[in-house]
């Protein structure tokens, strides 16, 4: 798998797109992957748009995920500048302002656009080591080729399990970490309840507690797709220090509210094959 996965990340990406083209037509036409589960929440999320406007919104979510996924193969093997020339950041100094004043900054990101390429170009764009948190992959040859892949500009994956050990640890030195904040928690995991997208959502609250304890800025990065494999990024402070800590899960809050704008003026770059609402609200919660 990972000789494969080496030659994939190597081919050049209009022929990667020919491969999504082929991607979307099974997934979409032919086994109907999770058909059912999107069509749902899209037609929940959207009631108030037409019924051709919500299956034009589900064809292109499944394009969209299928030219992501092999974009993201070719970004395993895309030099720097290859991957800067395609993610245009319009205000990275920001990420340098807090590296320069030795401050800590968490960079918030939903699944959203190419979450891949957001990181490896912000790593090769910024020029500081981003250390992303992770969930490992259950193949130890596919593990191997991701760490390799996203951690050659210079940041550090860190395991979900690993990921509070590692803070503590480095708790005393200004970091930058990335974390895509928008999975669906265990139901016996601390959450943070909100209206998204018309329903009840949770989300993990760690985000929140990490900036907290580190007393670091929190930075949404708003990615945007304008044309097939070249995309923009800006970011947007979510919350500095000093935090009221008495207020709870705002810095969540934002995010959920950020990031529903961002699914309401582009619906089909959000990934909506992640089941997202897995559990209804309880009533005690």
């Amino acid at each position: 798998m990972r000789i494969l996965l080496t030659l994939l990340s190597r081919t050049p990406l209009p022929i990667q797109y020919a491969w999504a083209w082929v991607i979307y037509a099974v997934t979409f036409h032919v086994v109907r992957w999770r058909r059912d589960q999107v069509e749902r929440d899209i037609d929940i999320s959207f009631a108030d748009r037409t019924p051709a406007e919500r299956a034009a919104i589900v064809r292109g979510s499944y394009r969209h995920a299928a030219d992501m996924l092999m974009e993201m193969i070719w970004g395993f093997g895309a030099s720097a500048d290859e991957l800067v020339a395609r993610v245009t950041f319009e205000n990275p100094e920001l990420v340098r302002q807090y590296a320069d004043a030795q401050r800590s900054v968490v960079l918030l990101a939903p699944h959203y656009g190419n979450w891949e390429w957001l990181f490896l170009a912000g790593g090769a764009r910024f020029g500081i080591p981003i250390d992303t948190v992770y969930q490992p992959h259950r193949l130890p040859s596919v593990e191997r080729f991701l760490l390799e892949a996203r951690t050659r500009f210079g940041g550090k994956a860190i395991p979900r399990a690993d990921f509070i050990f590692e803070m503590m640890r480095r708790a005393d030195t200004p970091h930058a970490y990335s974390l895509i904040a928008d999975q669906t928690p265990r139901p016996e995991d601390r959450k943070h309840w909100t209206r998204f997208l018309g329903r009840d959502t949770a989300f993990y609250v760690g985000a929140d507690h990490i900036a907290r304890f580190l007393d670091a800025a929190v930075l949404y990065v708003a990615m945007r797709r304008v044309s097939r494999g070249r995309y923009t990024v800006r970011l947007e402070v979510l919350a500095e220090p000093p935090y009221d800590h008495a207020r709870g899960e705002v810095i969540m809050e934002r995010f959920a509210r950020r990031t529903e704008q961002a699914v309401q003026e582009s619906p089909a770059e959000f990934l909506w094959m992640q089941k997202r609402w897995k559990y209804p609200k309880p009533a005690n919660e």
